[in-house]
């Protein structure tokens, strides 16, 4: 029977652990992740999955540490997958499996490669991503590619519509190239990565809003960042406003200074482009707060952006 040690977390490495499980394929062992107390944990548990069927897990610190390597040698897997595990592997553990090291990437590469593919995907404007299964090497997401799948980005999807969309993509991806891969028909492809792009991780204060930018910029910054993720934010009078979610609107106006406004009961961004955002969802403070009663706590003012 053909084994693998899997390295996984989040809702992809649910779907991919269960891809593996369901193919037959023997996993000996999980590696993945404590949960961090500061993270809003929104995706499902590989940790609690593997428990529920019967797989030994593991939550180390450092997977290239020398017992890590040493215990998954002796398992002398024939692959290792890592599907969305946050951790690099390193050359030791690399070299452990007969038959590859294999990394399910949410993005098409060598497109997004790095980390928060699909947040990036969206802050860039991107209209469609997708997921990859590869080669792993040193070289973070360079690898060959045994196969990959698109998906739309739709222009308001926000960043947890396409994280659902990628972990299907994945999920199709690995369950279509498994075969290949077991029975040694699978073609890889080297990737060009003079086409591609890497991305580093992001951080809360990566979701300020500059409003020197276009309306378009704003609302993918916006939908990049929305809840589950930390969201969009700015200052307005001298407080945090949480834009959580924004919709183009079909009018413009003249180029100016941006500034929030209330017409008819909604709240709107003139953006520095002339273009109009709605904002639908806010918190001001950290308290929820409807666009209405934001819109009447600020009457007939214009309220200045920075």
């Amino acid at each position: 029977m053909t084994s693998a040690v899997v390295f996984a977390y989040h809702d992809v490495g649910c779907r991919c652990l269960n891809v593996l499980l369901d193919q037959r394929v023997a996993v000996p062992l999980v590696v993945t992740h404590r949960d961090s107390p500061g993270e809003n944990i929104w995706f499902g548990s590989v940790a609690a999955l593997a428990r529920k069927r019967g797989i030994e897990t593991i939550t180390p610190a450092d997977p290239n540490a020398p017992e890590i390597v040493g215990k998954i040698r002796g398992l002398q897997p024939d692959f290792l997958f890592s599907c969305y595990y946050r951790l690099m592997l390193g050359p030791a553990l690399l070299a452990v499996p007969k038959r590859g090291a294999f990394n399910v990437h949410g993005s098409l590469l060598p497109k997004y490669r790095g980390r928060a593919p699909v947040n990036w995907a969206i802050v860039h404007g991107e209209t469609e991503t997708g997921a990859t299964l590869h080669e792993m090497v040193e070289k973070p997401d360079a690898g060959r590619v045994v196969d990959q799948e698109a998906i739309p980005i739709l222009p308001d999807d926000l960043a947890v519509d396409v994280f659902g969309k990628v972990a299907g993509a994945a999920e199709r991806v690995l369950a279509r190239s498994l075969p290949k891969l077991i029975n040694g028909s699978a073609v890889l492809s080297a990737q060009d990565l003079s086409k591609g792009s890497y991305f580093g991780g992001r951080k809360p204060e990566d979701g300020r809003i500059d409003w020197s930018g276009p309306a378009k910029r704003v609302h993918d910054l916006v939908r990049a960042v929305a809840p589950p993720y930390p969201g969009a934010f700015t200052e307005v009078d001298g407080k945090r406003l949480r834009v959580l979610r924004t919709r183009r609107a079909d009018k413009t106006g003249a180029n100016a200074s941006p500034f929030l406004y209330a017409e008819g009961g909604r709240l709107s961004a003139a953006c520095a482009d002339g273009g109009v955002l709605e904002l639908l969802e806010i918190e001001l403070d950290g308290r929820p707060l409807s666009a209405q009663e934001f819109a009447q706590r600020i009457g007939d003012r214009k309220v200045p952006l920075l």
